[in-house]
């Protein structure tokens, strides 16, 4: 009888183990199916997010002539050079590039130079075959235009371009969830007032900061400064955490304003190889003369001489020789 008991004891105490085993293996059968959900779930929404940038980058491309020839000598890890446009477009104009800003990328040294060219400064159109202030060769030739005039006037290839239209660019920057500046002095302009001082700005505020040249005792080469500024706080804000939960108003305010030659592979290939170089960037004004030159209209004029050591330094960063010695 005893031995009976015992025996049906251990049955008991054999299947509440079986039982408890059963349950653990339930239970990890259901995290793991939890993971794999979890795991899948984050596929479809990281392919969600890939098709919709794909969308908007196919929609922002727009290729130069002999994008083809040009880029396919640009190799993975080469320094690349972008000239970023900020140009006005408004009904009845054909617009003009009111900021013009170059940029060399070198992936090995880990260091970004940043150009800023006046847009009064006197160049050579090539499409015009004539001097003129640079600002200019957008309205005579388009993208096409400005790129080979800044190729001519620096000495240098430029591989990719970003325009993108100042009007919108207010968009952009609430899209972002707007950005800091540190305004060196106050001022008032269009009726927008910007106080003296750090402080985070809306899209309105951050285009008016960026536009100003005419209280600024520095002139064009103070705007040139709040420029570089407001697109490295733009690409700062951009890529933070807070931004992720704005991708769509993000995109939508990047279609409506932004025309590039950059593939969305290019993109990515950028962001992945490149994007230590923003570590370290270095700003370069361009030192010239201002006034009345061959006329009555007025000019910033950069010697020869100047000329030659900014493109000497550019072509350092860029690793090569000169534009016309490149194969394109």
């Amino acid at each position: 009888m005893k031995k009976e008991q015992e025996q049906e004891q251990d049955h008991d105490q054999n299947k509440k183990i079986q039982d408890r085993n059963q349950k653990k293996v339930k239970w990890k059968r259901m995290l793991l199916l939890s993971l794999g959900l979890l795991v899948f779930g984050t596929g479809i929404f990281s392919y969600n997010i890939y098709r919709t940038v794909a969308n908007s980058v196919q929609t922002m491309y727009k290729p130069l002539e002999g994008d083809l020839s040009k880029l396919a000598s640009v190799q993975l890890l080469e320094p690349v050079s972008i000239l970023l446009m900020g140009v006005d477009e408004r009904p009845g104009d054909e617009g003009r590039s009111d900021t013009m800003v170059v940029l060399t990328v070198n992936p090995k040294t880990e260091k970004t130079t940043m150009v800023s060219i006046p847009r009064d400064t006197k160049a050579y159109i090539p499409m015009k075959e004539r001097y003129n202030k640079i600002n200019a060769a957008y309205a005579y030739g388009g993208v096409e235009g400005a790129v080979e005039t800044v190729e001519k006037f620096l000495d240098i290839p430029i591989h990719y371009y970003v325009k993108m239209n100042m009007e919108g660019f207010r968009d952009i920057v609430d899209a972002v969830g707007g950005i800091d500046i540190d305004n060196p002095f106050a001022f008032t302009l269009e009726d927008v007032y910007i106080p003296e001082g750090k402080q985070h700005v809306d899209g309105k505020t951050a285009l008016q900061y960026a536009r100003m040249r005419k209280e600024d005792p520095r002139g064009d080469f103070g705007r040139q400064q709040r420029q570089r500024e407001v697109i490295e706080q733009v690409i700062k804000e951009g890529a933070s955490l807070r931004s992720l939960g704005n991708t769509t108003a993000i995109l939508n305010a990047l279609e409506k304003n932004i025309e590039t030659n950059l593939t969305l592979d290019q993109i990515i290939t950028m962001q992945r190889s490149y994007s230590k170089a923003s570590n370290q960037i270095e700003q370069i004004e361009i030192k010239g003369e201002g006034g009345m030159f061959g006329g009555d209209i007025w000019y910033y004029v950069v010697d020869e001489q100047t000329k030659k050591e900014l493109s000497k330094a550019l072509q350092k960063e860029l690793e090569l020789e000169s534009v016309s010695s490149r194969k394109l």
